[in-house]
């Protein structure tokens, strides 16, 4: 793994967490992987793609995702995005249903979700690698701890923001944000297992808005182009 180029903001921050002890154990369990002939997604090139569509002193909302979809083609570093051309997963398929609910959404034919990212939308996972078709393979090897840095990072340097937490995974995170400054949203997870449980009904992306708003800041526009 190369040392990315972060925008400035972040780098700030997180730069000095490439010369961090844990991020050599992380370079060298992926280089095993791949000398392995194990295929990782997403390509290594879009690992950090959240940041760098999403400058620090610009983001506004926070989503986190566990770790990127672990099929051919759909992972692209944003949380719950796919590529273009492929097809929504069931998960991102609730969170569209929400914001038809909540904001008067309507239903686009794709799951590519940079026109969040690039109004300072963090669509981040909390680990940003995965081994093909093994879903938390790469969990524990140390991207947490960078991620970890992220929010916390977001939560000490950025103007208050909105943090939506959805699920159990993602609300473990709650502690790492001074919600003093930050709204922090937490539901069930959208996934077809949970999304009935109270993930429906939260109305998340309009009570997000609103808090911008009270703080002088843009609300996010949620509609999303209908070709990506």
């Amino acid at each position: 793994m190369t040392d990315p180029v972060l925008p400035e903001g972040w780098h700030r921050f997180l730069g000095q967490e490439f010369g961090a002890a844990y991020m050599n154990a992380l370079r060298d369990f992926l280089a095993t992987e791949k000398a392995a002939h194990k295929v990782i997604y997403p390509p290594s090139a879009d690992w950090f793609r959240a940041f760098e569509l999403a400058p620090l002193a610009q983001v506004r909302v926070v989503i986190l995702g566990q770790d990127p979809y672990h099929g051919p083609g759909q992972a692209h570093g944003l949380c719950f995005s796919v590529r273009p051309g492929v097809k929504t997963p069931p998960s991102l398929v609730n969170i569209y249903k929400e914001l038809a609910d909540d904001v008067g959404f309507r239903h686009v034919e794709h799951g590519h979700l940079e026109a969040w990212a690039r109004q300072g939308v963090l669509l981040l996972n909390t680990c940003l690698t995965v081994e093909q078709g093994n879903a938390g393979s790469h969990r524990g090897q140390g991207w947490e701890v960078f991620t970890d840095k992220a929010i916390a990072t977001v939560s000490a340097e950025a103007p208050p923001s909105v943090f939506l937490l959805w699920g159990s995974h993602a609300r473990h995170k709650k502690s790492l944000v001074d919600g003093r400054r930050h709204l922090v949203l937490e539901s069930p997870h959208p996934s077809p297992l949970s999304a009935y449980r109270g993930f429906f009904g939260n109305h998340h992306f309009s009570r997000a808005n609103a808090f911008l708003e009270q703080q002088g800041r843009q609300a996010v526009d949620w509609q999303l182009p209908a070709t990506p």
